[in-house]
């Protein structure tokens, strides 16, 4: 079969596919239209987050049998209308939780502490020790919002940390104490009013799209801490900026946006923001784990094997 690989992704994909007799071609930042003339040529495509998968591709690809998606979030890639044309859509989910969860506990201790000004300010030649106290994790109450994999991780990491953790999923509809002694509440608002640090962790859908919105920031408590490094559009960013200039949100950690690469907005320059570009599977190990368990998903299905990891439209 013939794999066409449209984002940067370990050495380790292709090798997998090449070694099991597949043609593989590695074209990284193509536009929309140069893979759209392209994307006849192919049966598999294996992309990142990058590349965008949209119904005009989809009719273009005459051949194709498989989308790959190197990592869990498929919100990049029209599953309906690859579903239409017979088109599976697979995802690697659990390949690079660990390295989301790291990122979301850093933003944790790094807000707590003022790491980010702390290191801003004494390259500036500032020595502003007794502005920057900050606080401490343990006794503080951490409410997750979506309880996947990555979800899970945070909590379980977390209580170690001494943080008493807390969790809503909008799928799960009453309050249970999970093997791990993490309390899932059926109710969001009583999270909301709860929490000391909130961090969301919820897969981009249209029921999650502006799922926190000003109603949610109105219903927290005032200096609280907010992280997102689940997706763009989950949150509302005009609403988190007005939560942040009201004083609701001490302080967010941002790894996701609405838009991407989000440019110089007034949320991005807030002094109380801490962003990164979209780095949380971007780390070493999650890339390999991702390109590899892809490839061998693609060789296993082109083989007749076993079909893992199928992404149904909702």
């Amino acid at each position: 079969m013939k794999v066409l690989i449209s984002d940067k992704s370990s050495p380790q994909c292709a090798k997998v596919l090449r070694d099991a007799g597949h043609t593989v071609d590695e074209k990284f930042g193509v536009t929309a239209e140069e893979l759209k003339s392209v994307i006849g040529n192919y049966d598999a495509i294996i992309v990142r987050s990058a590349t965008k998968v949209t119904p005009e591709i989809i009719a273009a690809a005459k051949n194709l049998k498989v989308i790959g998606r190197a990592g869990s979030g498929v919100d990049n890639i029209d599953v309906k209308a690859a579903s239409k044309k017979n088109i599976l859509v697979m995802n690697t989910p659990g390949a690079n939780t660990n390295a989301v969860v790291e990122l979301t506990l850093s933003y944790i201790l790094a807000l707590s502490r003022h790491l980010y000004t702390s290191s801003a300010t004494m390259k500036d030649g500032k020595w502003e020790k007794k502005q920057l106290v900050g606080r401490e994790v343990m006794g503080k109450t951490l409410g997750i919002i979506g309880y996947g994999k990555i979800g899970r991780q945070v909590a379980i990491k977390a209580t170690c940390l001494g943080m008493e953790v807390v969790c809503f999923d909008p799928y799960v509809g009453r309050d249970i104490i999970d093997q791990f002694g993490i309390k899932l509440m059926a109710d969001m608002d009583e999270l909301l009013k709860r929490a000391d640090y909130i961090s969301v962790h919820v897969p981009k859908t249209p029921d999650t799209t502006n799922f926190i919105t000003q109603k949610e920031f109105q219903k927290m408590k005032k200096g609280v801490y907010f992280i997102n490094c689940a997706r763009g559009g989950i949150v509302n960013e005009c609403d988190l900026l007005w939560a942040l200039n009201e004083g609701i949100i001490a302080a967010a950690g941002l790894d996701v946006y609405e838009s991407e690469p989000p440019g110089e907005t007034e949320l991005i320059k807030h002094a109380k923001v801490m962003c990164t570009p979209h780095i949380g599977a971007s780390t070493t190990e999650a890339q390999e784990n991702v390109g590899t368990q892809i490839a061998g998903q693609l060789v296993d299905m082109f083989a007749g094997k076993e079909i893992r990891n199928v992404v149904k439209p909702r």
